[in-house]
């Protein structure tokens, strides 16, 4: 077994909590509110720019050209196709490129983006890599669920969302960046497998974090 497999089994609590959270139920049947969805997009959106600064981090930082061009590869995807599809949905929804803009980062939004960024600045490219793979593996595991128990019809107005996420692309992203991982994982220490579960707990952690704070529409106290 695979290191990224490993660290998946060590998150299997949380990961289970994620995949059958209310907030993605109600994607995928439909009933999730259309305020909830939309707040939700607003702050994936403010998340994306923070992802694709870790990304173009790491593809700095990867050792190998095969990595470099892979990163940079899944930057284009975040700020082309991901953001091509918060923007579309968000102008559908009523949600203007102002509003976009001057959107207010929710605290969930806030320290999952920080965290990564401080695990891409002060990292090694395998801490980087561990920290990325529940968002990234994450998404393509709920977009299949959902593509294989959700509604698909168009009167789920989260439809499109689902099979965006449950594409072959995404899936293709998802199984590279855990070869990857699974291919700088080899033969290292006791220590640093116990230091990467805890890295990768603690992403799983902050993508639950963030699906409440959809379903809360959680902000700030003032």
């Amino acid at each position: 077994m695979g290191l990224s497999h490993q660290l998946r089994n060590h998150a299997e609590p949380i990961w289970d909590q994620i995949l059958n959270h209310k907030f993605i139920s109600q994607l995928g049947d439909g009933t999730l509110s259309l305020d909830r969805f939309k707040f939700y997009l607003r702050q994936d959106f403010l998340f994306l720019v923070e992802y694709a600064r870790v990304l173009a981090i790491a593809s700095a930082k990867a050792p190998d050209l095969e990595g470099m061009t892979r990163f940079a590869t899944l930057l284009h995807t975040t700020l082309s196709e991901e953001m091509s599809l918060h923007r579309r949905y968000c102008a559908g929804f009523g949600i203007t490129k102002d509003e976009l803009e001057v959107t207010k980062v929710a605290p969930a939004t806030s320290n999952y983006a920080n965290y990564l960024l401080a695990v891409a600045h002060q990292g090694t490219m395998r801490e980087i890599a561990a920290s990325l793979l529940p968002c990234q593996w994450g998404y393509y595991e709920i977009g299949l669920k959902l593509a294989t128990e959700g509604d698909l019809s168009n009167s789920n107005s989260y439809a499109e969302w689902i099979r965006t996420y449950s594409s072959d692309e995404f899936r293709e992203l998802a199984d590279w960046l855990r070869g990857y991982l699974d291919q700088l994982g080899r033969d290292i220490s006791p220590t640093d497998h116990k230091h990467l579960e805890q890295i990768f707990l603690m992403s799983c952690h902050y993508e639950y974090q963030f699906w409440q704070m959809g379903l809360s529409k959680e902000s700030w106290l003032t």
